[in-house]
Order: structure tokens, then sequence, then C-alpha cells
């Protein structure tokens, strides 16, 4: 299981962006597929997370709203829309999968280090 991020830049707060998460030695459209963030000295966080076999999308309270998780399965990549974003949203930007169909082990369990398979990250600041 490979993992790309892309996507990630500086931008201003109300800002847009989109994130890419490009898939490659497995198949998106049957797993769970997440997005988590690091801020600098905190604990890694899942924000969102989509069942791509029922296209049921989980969010974080501090996200929602605002982020919108979806996968083109034609291009077996996922992409995290960021709207209106804050100076909080500033992290590294992680897609992840356990190759689960459940969002479960992604949003819920805080050994976020046991789920399966990371990409490399991607840079989100937010500044003025």
């Amino acid at each position: 299981v490979q993992l790309v991020e892309s996507g990630g830049g500086s931008v201003r707060p109300a800002d847009s962006l989109r994130l890419s998460c490009a898939a490659s030695e497995f198949s998106l459209d049957t797993y769970a597929v997440g997005w988590f963030r690091q801020a600098p000295g905190k604990d890694r966080e899942a924000v969102a997370c989509i069942e791509n076999w029922n296209s049921r999308t989980f969010y974080a309270d501090s996200v929602k709203g605002r982020f919108t998780i979806s996968t083109y399965n034609t291009q077996n990549t996922m992409y995290l829309q960021m709207t209106n974003v804050k100076y909080e949203d500033t992290a590294i930007y992680y897609c992840a999968t356990d190759q689960e169909d459940s969002c479960r082990e992604i949003l819920f369990n805080p050994k976020w280090w046991e789920i399966g398979s990371w990409g490399q990250g991607t840079q989100v600041t937010v500044s003025t």
C-alpha cells in the first residue's frame, strides 16, 4: 500500500485549499480512508474519514461544515477540500488507511500509530 499526499501550502485565513491523496498497490473503492493532521506540539488527530464502499463520511467537530472528504475511484485518489481555513488548521496533513471497510479505527482509536498505512504528509500553513 502506498499513499502520497500533495496540495499543501501557505494560505490566508478564509482561503480554500484542496489536498490530494493518491493511492497505489491497492484500490480505495472498498476501504475506509481518512485524513489526519498534526500541529506543532500536539498529538495527531483524525479530521475526516470516508467509507468508500458506501460513501459515508465523518468529520471532526473542528472542521465540520468547512472541510469535505471525497474519493474519485477512477483516479484512485482521495481529496480533502478545505474552505474558510483558520489559523488553527495549520498542521501536517496525512492520509491513512487500515484497509478496513469501517472508519471506526480511524476515528476512534487514540493509538493512531496502529493504523496500518500512511502517507508522508503535506504541510498546510495558515497565516497572514
